[in-house]
């Protein structure tokens, strides 16, 4: 039996990133680790058949309170069927819901969480769920936020922007790290390079080699040439676009001033604030 460390973030904050980042870690191949092999390195918590085998009838079948309170279950079974730590997806918040915890203590290892500018997090959203940018700037602010229930992907609860990296980053120490996105693209070597001390990997060059299959340049030359089938919208890209401070262009001031008075706290927890604001 093993364990469970959590890679988590609030819906495209980098996760899928990391998650590229540690397969092509452990792969230690010569080439880039093809996107449909990435379900070989990891789970996913949302994924469908889990829910479906727990709950003993379809997941599509049950609610949202229903699919809360299986998490913990769900959790022991990912453990029981693991020989050793494994890595699981997740965009729940580290909360509680009807009082059961949404990420269960038992069996956890540990947690990679990525947080990422919610400027730039509201532009790839709108891209992602083909939403407007007002009504992803209204989806981030949303205390009950929580993505849908489908045959890709189970419920998870979000909650709001603020609420979902507090949860996380108030738990951080020696085996939870907190991660900016920001850092994975400007300070490539340093950041990639704690998650993967976290998993007890310190050679420089291999860290660099998975560094760079999991570019973006490589993930999204794959993504184009092969797939992914995490896409939730057919024809849209999942790999759009991974720059940072497009918020810049992309959202006027009256936006950048919602976002900001609905999430400073934690904003300026990770300097996110922009002068003059």
């Amino acid at each position: 039996m093993g364990n469970i460390l959590w890679l988590a973030s609030y819906p495209k904050s980098g996760n899928t990133w990391i998650r590229a980042f540690l397969a092509n870690l452990v792969a230690n191949r010569p080439t880039p680790l093809p996107l449909s092999e990435l379900p070989n390195y990891g789970r996913l918590e949302a994924d469908p058949e889990l829910y479906t085998r727990v709950a003993g009838r379809p997941s599509t079948q049950l609610n949202f309170d229903e699919l809360c309170a299986l998490r913990p279950q769900v959790a022991a079974a990912i453990v029981a069927e693991a020989p050793r730590t494994v890595f699981v997806k997740t965009h729940s918040m580290a909360g509680v819901h009807n009082d059961i915890p949404l990420i269960t203590p038992q069996g956890t290892a540990g947690a990679i969480y990525v947080v990422r500018n919610p400027l730039d997090v509201v532009i790839s959203m709108s891209h992602h769920f083909a939403i407007d940018l007002d009504a992803a700037i209204d989806y981030l602010g949303d205390d009950r936020a929580a993505t849908e229930n489908s045959d890709l992907f189970v419920t998870e609860f979000l909650g709001s922007w603020s609420h979902h990296v507090k949860s996380w980053a108030d738990g951080e120490s020696d085996r939870v790290i907190i991660v900016r996105y920001e850092d994975l693209i400007e300070k490539p070597a340093k950041a990639f390079g704690r998650v993967a001390k976290l998993v007890g990997v310190d050679d420089r060059a291999r860290i660099s080699r998975a560094i760079d299959h999991a570019s973006f340049a490589s993930l999204s030359s794959m993504e184009k040439r092969d797939g992914f089938v995490e896409v939730p919208i057919k024809g849209k890209r999942f790999f759009r676009s991974g720059k940072i401070n497009q918020w810049r262009e992309a959202l006027t001031r009256d936006q950048i001033t919602r976002i900001i008075g609905r999430h400073r706290e934690q904003m300026q927890r990770f300097k996110y604030v922009p002068a003059g604001y």
